[in-house]
């Protein structure tokens, strides 16, 4: 079931949901999960034991040890600094993308399911465009056409995750415009900015709130790819895609420099997707029913 299929969830109902979410254990640990490395992201400055680029030739390819916990690279590079200092560079990434895609692509949803007719016919039809191009393909297309960065790869990966946000909210918004609610503020002649404000955008904010969890995860799974193909963070600022990179050529010599930068892809990517299916799970009123009803039985 896709984030689009949530429908609005009466205010009253909101703490039970809440509850239920503490209830998952599973969600409940991907949560913890996510806030330390979050926190690890924030204090990386002062957790990491050297800099990410302060290079030892001389203890280059060292395995894990007591001195460098996630062993050296090829420079000699302590592998732990650089992933904990990376994390903050990716999860900033990820944020600033998604964020932008929940902006743009959420008001677009919103203004076309709402509006309907012409609005809704013309913006779809360009949603369907951006659609229309594998994400990958159109993430290196737009860092094809400026300069590789994180300014460019942030804007990359927001306008690949735009259309997503939008056909969430406008199928939202269409079932949230025929409400009685909605229907009594348009005939008391209610300006339909408020009335969006008001009324439609917290109905249907449970199901942006799970598409941005999940998201998130394929934010971080994008940043890594296009920083592993050189197009995303550019060296020497340290990124779990390019640690990856580099490793490809000392797999047989050195595989910790791999393990690591991809242990902490994979973690962070299915901690965001475990969270965002246990909103889902509550924020569905169908979903929470079902789960409410093995609970009693």
């Amino acid at each position: 079931m896709s984030a689009e299929s949530l429908t609005a969830e009466p205010a009253t109902t909101r703490f039970s949901s809440w509850r239920l979410l503490a209830s998952n254990p599973v969600t409940v640990a991907s949560i913890v999960v996510l806030g330390l490395i979050i926190a690890g992201a924030l204090l990386a400055p002062w957790l990491a034991p050297y800099g990410a680029n302060e290079i030892n030739v001389a203890n280059q390819l060292q395995p894990p040890s007591v001195e460098h916990w996630f062993g050296t690279d090829d420079l000699g590079r302590d592998i732990f600094s650089r992933v904990i200092l990376a994390a903050g560079t990716s999860l900033t990434i990820a944020f600033a993308a998604v964020g932008f895609a929940l902006l743009v692509g959420g008001g677009i949803g919103i203004v076309s399911g709402y509006f309907g007719g012409p609005t809704d016919a013309v913006l779809m039809r360009v949603v369907d465009i951006m659609f229309a191009f594998p994400v990958l393909l159109l993430a290196l297309a737009i860092v094809a056409i400026f300069q590789p960065g994180i300014p460019t790869t942030i804007i990359a990966i927001g306008v690949v995750y735009t259309p997503i946000f939008a056909r969430v909210a406008r199928g939202s918004a269409l079932s949230v415009r025929t409400s009685p609610f909605v229907q009594v503020s348009q005939t008391m002649g209610t300006p339909a900015v408020s009335i969006l404000g008001r009324h439609v955008l917290p109905n249907i904010s449970g199901p942006l709130i799970v598409q941005t969890s999940l998201s998130l995860a394929f934010a971080i799974l994008s940043e890594a790819a296009l920083s592993f193909l050189g197009l995303g963070v550019q060296p020497p600022d340290p990124s779990w895609g390019g640690m990856i990179f580099t490793a490809q050529g000392f797999l047989g010599l050195a595989w910790w420099m791999a393990i690591f930068p991809g242990a902490a892809i994979f973690v962070t990517a299915l901690a965001f997707n475990l969270v965002g299916d246990g909103l889902r799970d509550v924020l569905d009123p169908r979903q929470r029913t079902i789960i409410e009803a093995r609970r009693t039985a």
